[in-house]
């Protein structure tokens, strides 16, 4: 049955989630999330699940007439995924630089919101990666093709709200999924937020310390 709920911000939202995920408290989870707007949602999980939180950087590739509309993503270690019928339709030398772009504003992000730091150790553990929300999908697939690669024991990804289709594929491809609200129709992740406020480079940096210095 499809269900559409709205929260009052990401905070919210990531309070909801982590009620459905309190049988990993105080277990061998990490928190994946992916920035910007996931490490809100992820840090309020991280907190009730006493969990440690590191990022996962995928980039989406925009489409270059309509950089809105992902045509794929890539992640900090070059692993890409795309809608293999948009790639078709654009030009493979812009597309490989789009892709090196992105790569670079990955390890950017990274070295900016963690100073360098290295990523956590995944193998043989939980890994729960976390978004505000899903749209196409593609960048949640890219983060867990990444986190695959690390040998982790199991998969999870939580997130507030995603269309039924993407949540559907992910699904296929992840040990477990934990989503709130799989409306009918998507369109934008916004409209199932009261507020829904851009979230700049700042506050990500001030919310990953506020969990190292606890």
């Amino acid at each position: 049955m499809t269900q559409e709920l709205r929260f009052i911000d990401r905070e919210d939202a990531g309070r909801q989630l982590a009620q459905k995920l309190l049988s990993y408290k105080d277990t061998d989870a990490i928190i994946y999330a992916l920035p910007r707007g996931g490490v809100v949602t992820a840090v309020a999980i991280a907190r009730a699940l006493y969990a440690p939180l590191d990022l996962i950087i995928p980039r989406k590739i925009g489409h270059p007439s309509n950089p809105e509309y992902a045509i794929g993503a890539v992640a900090e270690d070059g692993h890409f995924t795309a809608n293999p019928t948009e790639i078709a339709t654009v030009d493979s030398q812009w597309l490989r630089s789009e892709i090196e772009h992105q790569q670079a504003e990955a390890k950017r992000r990274r070295e900016t919101y963690l100073a360098g730091a290295s990523p956590i150790d995944i193998s043989g553990k939980t890994a729960i990666i976390v978004d505000d929300g899903i749209a196409t999908g593609l960048t949640m697939k890219c983060a867990i093709n990444e986190l695959k690669h690390r040998n982790p024991k199991k998969i999870i990804v939580a997130v507030p709200v995603a269309s039924a289709g993407s949540l559907w594929e992910i699904s296929a491809l992840v040990d477990k999924v934990v989503c709130l609200s799989t409306p009918e129709f998507m369109g934008a992740i916004g409209a199932f937020y009261e507020s829904f406020p851009q979230v700049k480079d700042d506050e990500v940096i001030t919310l990953m310390q506020s969990l190292t210095s606890q």
